[in-house]
């Protein structure tokens, strides 16, 4: 039996010593690696069939979070897309905070809100770091 592309399962086998009555020195041995030890090889049909590639193989598409969404034109302003996925947004939102410096100086976890962010942060002044992705989930149409 030719096997050209299938995988192999490697498993471990131990050869068991024939039975005796009263145990020597020499089967007492201990080790690290046993002397009847031996590598086996064996072709499961599910190893097989995974590494063959599949030629309907597709990509997936994205969900929750990765997917793109609509957004406000607030968010628009701010995050430059009318369609992105809302981990995309985040990190574009912080790039902004950033880039404008809008972060508080004594506490970094703070944000001092701009024109910009105020429209998407409902009007406040200040936004703790940990509120963003709560206040721009409005902004998904």
């Amino acid at each position: 039996m030719a096997l050209s592309s299938a995988t192999f399962s490697t498993f471990l086998r131990v050869d068991t010593a024939p039975f005796r009555s009263t145990p020597s020195l020499s089967s007492l041995r201990i080790s690290s690696h046993p002397a009847n030890l031996r590598m086996v090889r064996a072709v499961t049909s599910a190893t097989a069939a995974s590494s063959e590639p599949s030629s309907t193989t597709k990509t997936r598409e994205p969900r929750g979070i990765m997917k793109p969404r609509p957004v406000t034109p607030e968010m628009q302003d701010v995050v430059g897309e009318s369609v992105i996925p809302r981990t995309q947004a985040l990190k574009r939102i912080w790039a902004y905070i950033k880039e404008h410096d809008l972060q508080d100086p004594q506490n970094k976890k703070v944000i001092i809100c701009n024109e910009k962010l105020k429209k998407i942060f409902d009007g406040k002044d200040r936004v703790g770091f940990l509120e963003i992705a709560k206040l721009i989930g409005p902004h998904f149409l």
